[in-house]
């Protein structure tokens, strides 16, 4: 039992970097905006969210330079793909081509670095429950901050004014923008929310996931995040719950190592992709039913008058 409740921490832990990340993008594409530039904007996160730390010892610091860096990568982003009209797919590729360079370029002094002693964090009388007090109430306050950002968007898109204008900028821009709506406008600030939550979460990895520094750290998460929208048809409760599967598929690798489980560290290391590819075949299985839930202006540029 005790073991089971590690892992469902554990669980918890790695899933929070995915919602963080998932959870943003989800606001980009129900804009109508593909960016994938994820991987690229949680390892330059990764980078700053860790260098803050380092020089001032504040975690909140560290989390706030994350979500700047994230927010200022997506800026690049909107720049281009909105501003310009470039080609949202070439440009989400090319940033997260460019986050890894300028990453591993800046980091370089960092990868020896240590942050300061780290901090437990309990809920009070909650985390002395057996079993329940080790699996849900030990947890870093990122974790619930995580929970909760996923029901006040869900809140957010589907009970709220300024939820309804976005989802139909995503839906169909040409009707927003003849009812006044600045369609461009709305959807790079979608773009700068989402890239501050990707920064969110590149900085958790390196700052209390890890934590550490490395070349590379974000190691595909950017990339599973964005499957996690499909899988999740777009709604963030199931991007949460996305997240916590795909935790704790990566997890369990380690679970079954400290339980002694001969398996190939690779064949363990390759769970979590494999789970995206299988998640990934079975949705496409059903095309009609992820064109009815995907966004239908996603990906489409908007040129306003034309």
């Amino acid at each position: 039992m005790d073991a089971l409740a590690l892992l469902i921490a554990a669980t918890f832990n790695a899933g929070t970097v995915l919602a963080l990340a998932g959870l943003g993008l989800l606001i980009n594409e129900r804009a109508g905006v593909v960016n994938l530039g994820a991987e690229g904007m949680m390892l330059v996160a990764a980078i700053a969210g860790f260098a803050t730390g380092v020089a001032t010892g504040s975690d909140i610091l560290a989390f706030g330079a994350g979500a700047l860096a994230g927010a200022g990568m997506a800026a690049l982003f909107g720049a281009l793909a909105i501003g310009l009209n470039t080609n949202q797919v070439a440009t989400g590729l090319a940033l997260s081509l460019f986050g890894g360079g300028f990453s591993a370029f800046v980091g370089v002094g960092f990868v020896q670095a240590q942050l300061g002693p780290r901090l437990n964090f309990q809920v009070p009388v909650l985390a002395d429950i057996p079993f329940l007090g080790p699996a849900l109430f030990r947890q870093h306050p990122m974790v619930y901050v995580a929970l909760l950002l996923a029901f006040a968007l869900g809140w957010f898109l589907y009970r709220s004014r300024a939820g309804l204008v976005l989802r139909a900028v995503g839906e169909s821009p040409e009707s927003a923008h003849a009812l006044g709506y600045p369609v461009r406008r709305i959807r790079f600030l979608a773009v700068l929310a989402g890239g501050a939550l990707c920064g969110l979460a590149g900085a958790y990895l390196s700052v209390i996931y890890t934590p550490l520094w490395v070349e590379g750290m974000v190691a595909g998460k950017g990339w599973i995040a964005l499957a996690l929208t499909t899988f999740a048809t777009w709604r963030p409760g199931r991007v949460l719950l996305g997240a916590y599967v795909f935790g704790g598929v990566t997890m369990l690798q380690f679970h079954l190592q400290g339980q002694g489980v001969e398996v190939a560290s690779q064949l363990l290391s390759m769970l979590p992709y494999i789970a995206t590819i299988v998640v990934l075949v079975l949705i496409s299985r059903n095309a009609g039913w992820v064109r009815a839930n995907m966004p239908a202006a996603l990906g489409k540029p908007f040129f306003p008058g034309g």
